[in-house]
Formats: C-alpha cells, structure tokens, sequence
C-alpha cells in the first residue's frame, strides 16, 4: 500500500480523534470538495496580487495558469514589463526584466525538481497513489493555534515533505515547499494556507505566505479571482518568447 493506514496515536494529540492516515487524507479530499470534482477540473486560473519583496515590497498583478498534466504559466506584471515562468510539464522557462534580464533562460535543476514536484494541478493529496507518492501519519502539532495532523509526504522522486491538515476543517494549513538556496546554503521553506473560500464547489485558499528559513520576512500571495475549466491552449506552456515581456496581462 502506498498509504500507511496506522493510527494516528501521538502525545501531543489533545482532543484530536485517532484516525489513520487513509482517513485522515479522505477527509482533507472531502473538505476540499471531493475526488470527482477534482478529477473534473482540467485547468485553473489563479489572478491576484504578491509581494515582490526587497526593501520596498511592492504587491504586484499576478496571473497563474495551470493545466494538466503539470503545466504552468505565471506572469508578473511591473513598472510596465512582465515576468513570465512556463513549465510544460518536462522543461520550464523563465523571463525576468525586472532583473534586467531580457532573454528567456531555462529553468534551473533547482527549479525544475520544485515545479516537477509541486505544479499538481490538486495538490499531492488528491490521487495521491497514482501520482506516485506514499503518506504517513508523522504525529500532531499546532499550526498558529490550530491542532493539526503532521502527514510525511514521500514524493515519487524519493524526497520527503511535510503536509499539516487542520483538525477541525480538515483542509490544508501548512506544508513543506521545495528547498531554496539563500545565502549560500539550501534552505527549508515552509507555506502557510488561508483563507479558503468555495470556488464553484472546490474549497481554494486565497491567501499563501511563505517562508524561507532564516529568511527576514515573508512574501504573501493573496488570490482575488479563480476560474476552473478555462480553455487554455497548450502554446501558453511553450517556451515565452522575448515579446512576452512587454505584454500586459489579460
């Protein structure tokens, strides 16, 4: 079984029931709208506002399209260019003007491996076994004053992160982003879930704060617009070409 089903028996659990993986996983699937409807949605589109960071921390226009299988486009919009990152589902791309960077790079081993890992359409939960990864129970923990079950999430790749589900909701508050170099050094980065609201039945958050260990501050992204099921064609997943750069986003 990929699913260790043992029961979720910890000291710290408090008033948490006792529930095995399989169920606690089956109610975070529930919470978040259900299997099919899931299975359902073949692309969303995320649009809001993120913060850059620096010194000044401007919020910025984002767009975020995603597609299945593991397709992504974000783009940034500032001072007039935009940033565009796309993954295809094998090979990512990037353009970053604010940077004074003007040709379209690839994306790095780095980048690669976190958006092979992470650009799940539903997240690592949903379908989990066919994604290739395998969850256990790993004990209880608050998350900003909410008891949480601590799942381990063992991708297919081998690599492990941490997912904490609310114990009330159900639906995701906290997990383990890929790791990022700062300094010098690979370093944890942890993202924090919020503010989840219905979205044509499927509970999405609207507002994911990250956080990069030793890291001074956060950066917070704040969702202000969803759609499923947006005809997306597949050349917005192909390789940016400079132009791109100036347009503005739809």
């Amino acid at each position: 079984m990929s699913l260790v089903g043992s029961p979720a028996v910890a000291a710290d659990a408090g008033a948490l029931p006792q529930l095995t993986a399989t169920q606690i996983v089956d109610k975070n699937v529930a919470a978040r709208g259900g299997l099919q409807a899931w299975r359902a949605v073949k692309t969303l589109t995320f649009s809001g506002e993120m913060e850059a960071g620096a010194k000044e921390n401007p919020t910025l226009p984002f767009t975020m399209k995603m597609k299945r299988p593991r397709k992504s486009r974000l783009e940034i919009k500032f001072q007039g260019d935009t940033a565009v990152q796309v993954y295809d589902g094998t090979n990512g791309w990037k353009l970053r003007p604010f940077l004074g960077r003007r040709e379209v790079e690839p994306y790095t081993p780095e980048e690669a491996r976190a958006a092979l890992d992470w650009q799940d359409l539903d997240g690592p939960l949903i379908d989990y076994a066919a994604k290739g990864n395998k969850v256990q129970f790993d004990g209880t923990e608050a998350v900003e004053g909410h008891p949480c079950y601590r799942l381990k999430l063992t991708l297919g790749n081998g690599e492990a992160r941490h997912v904490w589900i609310d114990g009330q909701t159900f639906l995701e508050s906290k997990m383990e982003g890929s790791p990022r170099r700062m300094d010098g050094r690979m370093r944890m980065v942890t993202i924090y879930l919020r503010e989840y609201r219905s979205e044509g039945g499927l509970m999405i958050p609207h507002v994911l704060e990250t956080a990069v260990e030793a890291g001074k501050k956060t950066h917070k992204m704040t969702v202000q617009a969803v759609a499923a099921n947006a005809a997306l064609d597949d050349s917005l997943f192909t390789k940016p070409q400079v132009l791109v750069a100036a347009s503005p986003l739809k």
